[in-house]
């Protein structure tokens, strides 16, 4: 259903103790370097969380201020890619905790897997460009979690093992709640797409 996106550059465990090495000692242009391979994806998650861009690039300057800060403390326990991203979440929440702003869930229909494959077929027959924006509008609509749950897998590919470090909850719960916001997801798109592009493909299954 999702396209993923193209894949940061990843840094190997010695390039990672490296630059963090090199930050901690006051390199200023080796934080520039961790800050432009990630800056795009802060924004993305920040934007998913908080709907709204503005706050999401005042949540993004926290995040690396954050980052920058805290990396003396890094272990090395997860990559570091996740351990960004996890900062980001966190400062996402905080921000939504700080504002008390609730976003309207969408609730689950009662979605079969042929259902949702469907509409997968019916999004396949947009030009690219109509299809990722179809997609990130619909994104827009999900609740914070759903929508940040889906961009880590679908769009940077994390792992659910990866996902679950990000959020603190279980590899299982993960799983759970991605197939929860794929169903969420597929509601919302199916309100999107021209009805004739989604019956176009029922007929062809038949």
């Amino acid at each position: 259903m999702l396209c993923p996106r193209r894949h940061i550059k990843q840094m190997t465990t010695d390039q990672e103790s490296s630059i963090i090495n090199q930050i901690i000692g006051g390199d200023t242009q080796a934080f520039a370097v961790l800050v432009d391979l990630y800056k795009d994806l802060v924004f993305t998650l920040a934007i998913r969380m908080l709907k709204n861009r503005e706050e999401a690039e005042e949540v993004s300057q926290d995040t690396f201020i954050k980052v920058y800060k805290a990396l003396p403390k890094f272990k090395g326990e997860s990559k570091l890619s996740t351990w960004v991203y996890k900062v980001a979440y966190n400062t996402s929440l905080d921000r939504i905790k700080k504002n008390s702003r609730s976003y309207n869930e969408v609730a689950i229909d009662s979605f079969t897997e042929n259902q949702i494959k469907t509409l997968d077929n019916a999004l396949d027959t947009l030009e690219k460009k109509e299809q990722q924006h179809t997609i990130q509008y619909c994104l827009q609509q999900l609740a914070s979690k759903d929508s940040f749950l889906l961009t880590l897998f679908y769009f940077d590919e994390l792992s659910l093992q990866e996902i679950s470090q990000v959020m603190s909850m279980e590899a299982n719960t993960v799983k759970v709640n991605i197939h929860r916001a794929r169903k969420r997801l597929a509601s919302i798109l199916k309100q999107q797409l021209e009805p004739e592009t989604i019956q176009s493909y029922e007929r062809t299954r038949n």
